[in-house]
């Protein structure tokens, strides 16, 4: 008696298909906070490494006397000028990876972040006028980076005021709208920074096209004097002030005192 052929049944076009596209949703949905994993991951690696910098100028100057200047762009992680001194790049420069001892750094010496960036980094030149409206046009001593330089400023006969003769002048705004160079039109988050260093965050190359991040040294931004800087958390492309993603830490002028009297650099 002849057997039965068994058929085989497949899958059709339609039903393949079908199973193609659950995968594409499934795969899909999984890329989505897989990339925003890895993007958290590389904030809180920046954030460590900004911390780090910030331990770095504190023992700098607690050994040296003075903050380090920044390194400038197209040359090494080295301060400019090396020894400090009237810096090269006061508030556009870098993070003198070179200098500090610190990592990560590119080939060149620079202190980079997650992204793979330089770091940068500003200080104050200690204008020999404290009020914000006449800093760009004061004289500026360099106090904060000549060897022994705050300590000489305090301890000169003109000084009647101790600590207070020294005048950091960087300042830090929480809006770019209606900013300029000296002032700050949003909330005034700090009106007296020492020193200031910042990630570009993951739009380095390409950011610094809104009013907020333009206000930041980057590859789009319009002043190298500028020493009004912004901070504030991250806003997507539509907001007012557009896309923002840098990453912000100051060093506060009384941080700073403390570290040196504590190390004898001070009064």
């Amino acid at each position: 008696m002849p057997r039965p052929s068994a058929r085989q049944r497949g899958f059709t076009l339609a039903e393949m298909a079908v199973m193609l596209f659950i995968d594409v949703l499934l795969v899909g949905g999984l890329l989505v906070p897989l990339a925003a994993q890895v993007e958290a991951r590389k904030v809180a690696e920046t954030r460590r490494t900004l911390a780090d910098i910030g331990e770095a100028l504190l023992g700098f100057a607690a050994s040296q006397g003075r903050l380090p200047c920044p390194a400038a762009g197209g040359a090494t992680g080295v301060e400019s000028p090396a020894g400090g001194g009237t810096c090269a790049n006061p508030y556009d420069g870098f993070v003198p990876g070179v200098t500090l001892g610190i990592t990560p750094t590119d080939d060149a010496g620079y202190v980079i972040d997650a992204w793979g960036q330089r770091i940068r980094y500003a200080v104050s030149r200690d204008p020999t006028s404290g009020t914000m409206s006449s800093n760009a046009a004061s004289t500026p001593r360099w106090s904060f980076t000549s060897a022994n330089g705050m300590r000489n400023t305090v301890a000169n006969a003109s000084c009647t005021t101790g600590i207070a003769c020294l005048h950091p002048d960087l300042h830090v705004c929480s809006s770019g709208t209606a900013s300029a160079q000296q002032t700050c039109a949003g909330t005034l988050l700090a009106d007296s920074a020492v020193a200031l260093w910042y990630s570009l965050g993951n739009n380095g190359t390409i950011g610094g096209t809104g009013s907020d991040e333009s206000q930041n040294p980057n590859p789009n931004f319009a002043y190298a004097n500028d020493r009004v800087f912004l901070s504030h958390e991250p806003t997507a492309a539509g907001a007012t002030g557009g896309e923002f993603d840098d990453i912000v830490s100051w060093l506060s002028p009384n941080v700073l005192y403390s570290r040196m009297i504590a190390a004898g650099r001070l009064p």
